[in-house]
């Protein structure tokens, strides 16, 4: 068993994040990587009010005696959704894990530490992970290009962001983007993480609630198949490459405003990808992982497989390598 600052402060058997991501991150997939000792993470903005994330919670909780935590991401919104409603949901709860992403945390910070919650933030470069250091987060999840969603706009993938960030963080930190196996897991912890958080390579297990025939087009995918869209706005997002993406690259090139884009990437044509099973419908969030996906198994099935090949490297392949003087 491999123990880190992360599993000791978290309280989980496997240093192994499942994030929050959008449609996904509901009580099947979460509890089956709570049981197998890994730390999921329930959606919020998933449940369409705070009613239905408290009732999404309670359902978790009758498939898992395990830890696991709730994602909030905030982002810029039109009309934003009751943010303070879910949070109160969420202490209501009795949650004690939070996942936060997006704007400046201290809003959420301020509001969810009185109540001895721990907050993970989400960031894509050094300084922003710095800042939410100082803000008073515990652990930070730091996001590299290769990553589904957004990446930033900064371009530093994980090799470099990685070991940037752990020489000047001093909270745990998880490794985030482009992960999915064992080989990842020591790399992360070799380049200064205290785990990784994997989000593509949970949607291809036999519990993710989305359709088989969009995890088998994971399976099929490789590390070319995707988009970086939204890039000319400036609001770069990390997709499955499909007939849409490719559509909105060309509106973008030609000078599209969102406006423009809008009706295509909207957030219920990928929730319809999803269920229908069809990866050509809208646009779905995928990472560069594809590549190194090759199977649909179980949640138990993967997390204990990336553990035990991960032990095996560490005591056995990097271990042989050192010759005695």
């Amino acid at each position: 068993m491999i123990k880190t600052r992360f599993t000791e402060m978290f309280g989980v058997d496997h240093p192994i994040v499942q994030g929050g991501m959008q449609w996904v991150g509901r009580a099947e997939l979460v509890a089956a990587v709570a049981n197998a000792g890994a730390l999921g993470m329930i959606t919020a903005l998933t449940q369409p009010t705070p009613e239905d994330l408290t009732k999404e919670i309670a359902r978790t909780r009758e498939m898992t005696d395990k830890p696991f935590g709730v994602n909030v991401t905030i982002l810029p919104a039109i009309k934003p959704p009751p943010y303070a409603e879910y949070r109160q949901a969420i202490i209501e709860a009795g949650i004690k894990i939070v996942e936060t992403a997006g704007n400046r945390p201290q809003e959420q910070i301020d509001a969810l530490k009185p109540h001895g919650i721990k907050i993970i933030h989400k960031c894509t470069s050094v300084r922003h992970a710095l800042s939410a250091e100082r803000y008073g987060v515990d652990a930070i999840s730091i996001d590299g290009l290769e990553c589904a969603g957004h990446p930033g706009e900064d371009d530093v993938g994980g090799l470099v962001l990685i070991p940037a960030a752990a020489d000047k963080v001093k909270i745990p930190m998880i490794a985030s983007g482009g992960f999915g196996d064992a080989r990842g897991l020591v790399a992360a912890l070799a380049l200064g993480a205290d785990g990784i958080n994997m989000g593509t390579r949970f949607m291809a297990t036999k519990e993710a609630p989305i359709h088989q025939i969009v995890k088998e087009q994971i399976v099929a995918n490789d590390e070319r198949s995707t988009d970086l869209i939204f890039r000319t706005l400036k609001n770069t997002s990390r997709v499955a490459k499909n007939a849409i993406s490719q559509q909105v690259l060309e509106l973008e090139r030609q000078g599209a405003t969102f406006e423009e884009v809008k009706a295509l990437v909207a957030g219920a044509r990928g929730k319809i990808v999803y269920e229908d099973g069809d990866p050509d419908y809208g646009v779905w969030s995928a990472g560069q992982i594809q590549g190194l996906i090759n199977d649909i198994p179980t949640c138990a099935e993967l997390i204990s497989r990336i553990v035990s090949e991960a032990e095996e490297i560490i005591t056995g392949r990097l271990g042989g390598m050192i010759a005695s003087r």
